[in-house]
This record gives structure tokens, sequence and C-alpha cells, in this order.
């Protein structure tokens, strides 16, 4: 009797245990944020400390456009020379943008919206001499 206590006791934590894993699980799956990855080549990331790729998480509960994506680059990643990168709220002429292996003037530009796990790859086509 003792042993079934001890038993149906021990399931019963097991299962309060599992409740609260999965109610931890929801709570950090709707903190987290929209995961984007960005590369950077062509001579592009020397503007950001010479790191070619960067998987970032961006602010959950917004609607990322590519527009919006480059203001938070440009604030949040750029290092250096921001002239080289971005002319007014677009990316310099010599600056290819693909979105997922697609040229973004075939997406809407600066008004794709992003999805998790897009991979916009950014890369300069500008080289001095």
């Amino acid at each position: 009797l003792i042993l079934s206590a001890s038993f149906s006791n021990t399931c019963a934590f097991c299962s309060c245990l599992l409740v609260l894993r999965g109610i931890i699980d929801a709570l950090v799956d709707s903190t987290m944020g929209l995961k984007v990855i960005l590369e950077f080549s062509g001579g592009a990331e020397l503007l950001f400390d010479r790191v070619k790729q960067h998987t970032v998480e961006l602010a959950d509960g917004v609607e990322w456009t590519l527009g919006k994506l480059l203001v938070w680059i440009k604030e949040n990643l750029l290092k250096e020379r921001p002239e080289l990168f971005m002319q007014g709220n677009t990316v310099r002429p010599g600056i290819l943008v693909l979105v997922n292996d697609a040229d973004w003037e075939l997406m809407g530009e600066l008004e794709y919206v992003i999805e998790a796990d897009d991979r916009i790859v950014f890369i300069s086509t500008l080289h001095g001499g």
C-alpha cells in the first residue's frame, strides 16, 4: 500500500512537471522574436566588423519589412562608414540584395515583409581602386 501511494504521488509529480514544462516552453516561444540570417559579402562585411554572417532575432509584434530592417541594421550592426552601405532609406546603388536567393526587386524591395528564417544577403559590387 505504501509503495502504490508513493508511486501514485510520483506519477502526479511527473505530470505536474510535464505541464509546467509545457507552460515554460509556450512562454519562451511567445517571447522569441523573428529569426533571420543576414549575410554581407563582396566587401560589405568590412563595414560590419568583418563578420560575414549574422543570425539575428528581431522584436516580435512588429511587421518587419526590408525597409525597417535596413534601419535596424544601421542602428545595431553597422560599425563604420554608413554612407558606403546606405543612401537615404535604402541601400546604396551597387549593393545587391537577395532574399532567399531571389533579387529583392522581384520581392517588393523595401516593402517585402520578412518571414521567419529568411536569408537576406547584401553583396557589394563597389570596389575601390
